[in-house]
């Protein structure tokens, strides 16, 4: 029995894909490899005069360097890719941190606002009874300025509110 015929299609595919049936991938040398990055840096596309003149100088087919060529240039864009998506990975990352850093701050505030409405709400409780009649009345610097109208007790501003910079708010 011949040994095409005890191989398999798949077998025959291989065999021919590959040409002579060789199976070792042939490494190039540094000094070759040097060579063809100093001449991919110079211009990453390969004309046929410019192919055959370096696969002379090599010592290798001129396939193997247009296919080394077109390898190095999807290695280049798939770098370039991935710098892209470094960059926007960053971009993104901060900015969840930053929308983090605002929620806080917003949960922060609504609690101060929460606290000053209850203080609100407790002197007016407080204050109805004995400030009735819509005159003003005098409470700490720190509360703000409040004035009693009909038994509700209305905020006119409050100093201990301020912003990030730590300007208060008037």
């Amino acid at each position: 029995m011949s040994e095409a015929s005890s191989m398999t299609t798949v077998d025959i595919i291989r065999r021919r894909s590959r040409g002579d049936g060789d199976t070792k991938k042939r490494r190039l040398s540094e000094e070759q490899v040097e060579l063809l990055e100093r001449s991919f840096n110079d211009e990453s596309k390969l004309e046929t005069g410019r192919k055959d003149l370096l696969a002379a100088e090599l010592g290798l087919d001129g396939k193997q360097v247009a296919v080394w060529f077109q390898n190095r240039r999807a290695r280049q864009k798939n770098k370039k890719v991935e710098e892209a998506y470094d960059q926007l990975k960053s971009a993104h990352d901060a900015a969840v941190a930053e929308k983090w850093h605002l929620e806080n701050e917003v949960l922060n505030l609504k609690l101060r606002l929460w606290e000053a409405e209850d203080e609100i709400r407790k002197l007016s409780l407080g204050m109805a009874a004995t400030a009735g009649d819509g005159s003003r009345v005098s409470l700490p610097s720190s509360a703000g300025d409040f004035r009693v109208l009909n038994g509700e007790a209305g905020l006119m501003f409050m100093h201990e509110y301020e912003f990030n910079d730590g300007t208060p708010i008037l």
